[in-house]
Formats: structure tokens, C-alpha cells, sequence
């Protein structure tokens, strides 16, 4: 596996290896050892999500506030996405700079997204499949989102703004200036 940082610390793509020939490919798709070594700790991921999504759809920005906060280890099976990751942490020296990455069935790249980022992604193809592992159960009490057209994060999400299908939730969501966020000294990852 290959771990690159991004130009927003502890956002990292990974770019595992991928053995393909005539019959197919076999690819390891997540590896606790090597993760644990490149990050220096644990993270213990306890479920796995999947979703299944027509283009244009776009899911976000969402994240958990604490003691739910989530982190997050999201890839494409099937299709692309445009994937997301908006820092939220008040005090952060990239607060409200964001990492997009497109992540495909047959790119094979992952993003990790620890706690204290927003998270959402927009759909570019047809019948995406969408799978992530996140290291703490769903909480509808600290559930909480980011409006994706908010103009101070200037996200780029390469559709127009008409072709985009949100949820009711989705498209009501506040900006960064009015959500409840998190606290950069706040460990990413604890």
C-alpha cells in the first residue's frame, strides 16, 4: 500500500496494490498492520457502510461531534465519486480548506478522514458503490452537516448546481460560520 499525505495533514489517500491479470485482479483493500504503521497508532474501525448512488447525487457534508466523532476509511467499488473532506477544527491552520479526491472502481484509491473534518462526496457515475469503515456507531444526537454550496468553502463539485439530487437534510444544512464544529486541539484521531 501506498500512503500519500495531502496538503491538509492527516488526510490521506491510499493507493493499495492491485495484481490484475487475463482472468481478473485481487487487490487487499484494507490492512490494519500497515495503516497502524503509517499513522503510528490504532484506529479501530467497527462497521462497515455501503451505498449505491446514480450521478449526481451527492451525499454531505456531513461528520459527528464528540463523543460520537467519526473517522472514516472511504473507497469506490463500482463507479466514481468526487470525495470530500472539509476541516472544521476552529484554530486549525487549514480550517475550512478542503481535500477533493476522485476516488473510482478503477482507481482503487482510498481516503482516509479522521475526526474533526466534514465528510461528502458527489456522484459521477451511474450506479456507484460507495463503501467506508468508521470507528464509532452512527449517533442521530450528534449528527450534524455542512451546507455543500456554503461560498467560504468554494468547493468544486465538477456538476452544475441544477444536475446535483440532495436529501431534504442535505439541502438544508448550515454554513461553516453557523455550525457547531470542533476544537483544533483536539487530537485528530482520539
Amino acid at each position: 500500500m501506498n500512503f500519500i499525505q495531502t496538503e491538509i495533514p492527516g488526510i490521506i489517500i491510499i493507493e493499495p496494490k492491485v495484481f490484475g491479470d487475463d482472468r481478473g485482479y485481487f487487490v487487499e483493500t484494507f490492512r490494519q498492520d500497515k495503516l497502524d504503521e503509517y499513522l503510528g497508532f490504532s484506529v479501530n474501525f467497527i462497521q462497515d457502510n455501503e451505498s449505491k448512488s446514480s450521478c449526481g447525487v451527492l451525499r454531505g457534508l456531513h461528520y459527528q461531534l464528540a463523543p460520537a466523532a467519526q473517522t472514516k476509511l472511504v473507497r469506490v467499488i463500482k463507479g466514481k465519486v468526487l470525495d470530500v473532506a472539509v476541516d472544521i477544527r476552529v484554530g486549525s491552520p487549514t480550517f475550512g480548506q478542503h481535500v477533493a479526491v476522485e476516488l473510482s472502481g478503477q482507481n482503487k484509491r482510498q481516503l482516509f478522514v479522521p475526526r474533526g473534518f466534514a465528510h461528502g462526496f458527489v456522484v459521477l457515475e451511474d450506479d456507484s458503490i460507495f463503501a467506508y469503515k468508521v470507528d464509532n456507531y452512527y449517533s442521530p444526537e450528534n449528527d450534524r452537516g455542512l451546507a455543500f454550496d456554503d461560498p467560504t468553502l468554494a468547493i468544486d463539485w465538477q456538476l452544475a448546481k441544477e444536475n446535483l439530487q440532495l436529501s431534504g437534510k442535505d439541502t438544508c444544512q448550515p454554513t461553516l460560520e453557523q455550525a457547531e464544529l470542533f476544537t483544533y486541539a483536539v487530537s485528530l484521531y482520539a
